[in-house]
């Protein structure tokens, strides 16, 4: 019995790392076709950004990637740096234009997190990265999020997005850990686009984008 036990965990243990070594390959050549394919439009935005902020185009983010690992995510811009008379950042509200709602809107800000998932930090599916500082909010459920690399999609972001709780975003990060698959990561991809499209889940009632996490505490 014992050692049916052993060769199943062998046999677990050598398709989840097919399956990864499959995901990356694939991740690496589809987002430098992407990058290729889509520079026009990248380099378009930039200059857009450039010329309507007066300023560098780039949102650069520490993030928890893969088991914790802390990495710089790249964004473009959806809001200018401004501040207040004593050189405070102003609010979200105040800072969100028209044109950072289309971006947000059409999720082009997200388009330099291909270079992202090039340099291994990222997946093209996979839990979103968060801010480094809700790493000590999460719970021994919640951290299995980490088990795999963000992406830049996921099954939560087609599953309301910012529109849902951070408790239900936890619970479909994790579902998506629990049952990876090609075809599932296939599946994402697809509806990804529809939900693209039809600009579901942008933001939450109340805010720009989503509340802060605090834990358990956080009901939205």
């Amino acid at each position: 019995m014992q050692t049916k036990t052993q060769i199943l965990n062998i046999k677990l243990l050598v398709e989840k790392g097919l399956f990864e070594m499959v995901k990356r390959i694939f991740d690496t050549l589809f987002s430098l076709f992407l990058l290729i394919v889509l520079s026009p439009i990248i380099l378009a935005v930039a200059i857009l950004i450039a010329f309507k902020f007066k300023e560098n185009p780039i949102f650069l983010s520490r993030r928890s990637g893969r088991f914790g690992k802390s990495f710089t995510i790249y964004k473009f811009k959806s809001m200018p740096t401004l501040v207040d008379e004593n050189g405070e950042l102003l609010s979200d509200e105040e800072r969100i234009t028209h044109f950072g709602k289309l971006l947000r809107a059409s999720s082009l800000d997200e388009l330099p997190q291909l270079l992202n998932v090039f340099f291994g930090q990222m997946s093209l599916v996979g839990p979103r990265p968060l801010n480094e500082s809700y790493l000590q909010e999460y719970s021994d459920e919640q951290r299995k999020r980490l088990n795999v690399r963000p992406g830049i999609t996921g099954w939560a972001q087609i599953n309301g997005r910012n529109s849902i709780s951070w408790e239900r975003k936890f619970e479909l990060d994790c579902f998506y850990v629990e049952h990876q698959s090609l075809y599932f990561d296939l599946k994402i991809l697809v509806l990804t686009v529809f939900k693209v499209i039809i600009h579901e889940g942008i933001s939450q009632d109340g805010f720009v984008n989503t509340s802060s996490f605090k834990g358990e505490n956080s009901k939205a």
